[in-house]
């Protein structure tokens, strides 16, 4: 039975073969996406910023905020991920 599966889907295999490419590009792409490490270094930086006098505070505050806001949705995607 193996064998006569294995004829039959056949034609379906670069199907399957670019799906599982896709998977693995998508995956890839949400690690990146959702990895929270370069949303911390933005964070240390605009402090930085701020303590050199560079930016402002509203500008600070309204840049932190954005900033937590995309933790906060990173730390939520990671939560329903298995």
């Amino acid at each position: 039975m193996g064998l006569v599966t294995f004829l039959l889907t056949l034609p379906v295999a670069p199907v399957r073969g670019v799906t599982w490419v896709a998977q693995r590009v998508l995956d890839e792409a949400e690690e990146q996406y959702y990895d929270p490490a370069p949303v911390w270094r933005e964070l240390r930086e605009l402090e930085g910023r701020l303590v050199r006098g560079e930016i402002d505070e509203e500008t600070f505050e309204h840049r932190e905020d954005e900033l937590l806001d995309r933790l906060a949705e990173i730390n939520a995607f990671r939560a329903r991920a298995p």
